[in-house]
């Protein structure tokens, strides 16, 4: 079942899509967000704000947030945690 966190300022994305969530400051990183606007698929979720993180989606789309990725993470495992738990207990009922 697809989940859904929330990144910021309103803004939620699937974590089934989620390939990873990484630190912007490596030249690498940079580099794949600045070819990325380029070919408009980038999609900037950080009103304006400073970039902490970037989701390298499944669709090869990058999603910039104003959250750092450990908090992204957290959320995410989270959300992964709660399904596991719904699982087990459909299986225990």
């Amino acid at each position: 079942m697809n989940r859904l966190i929330h990144i910021g300022f309103g803004n939620i994305v699937n974590t089934s899509k989620i390939i990873a969530i990484v630190s912007p400051d490596s030249a690498p990183v940079k580099r794949l967000v600045q070819k990325s606007k380029e070919n408009g698929t980038v999609i900037d979720a950080t009103q304006g704000r400073r970039t902490k993180s970037v989701l390298v989606m499944e669709s090869s789309q990058i999603v910039l947030s104003a959250l750092l990725p450990e908090t992204i993470a957290g959320r995410a495992q989270g959300v992964l945690a709660d399904d596991d738990a719904g699982e087990n207990l459909q299986i225990n009922n």
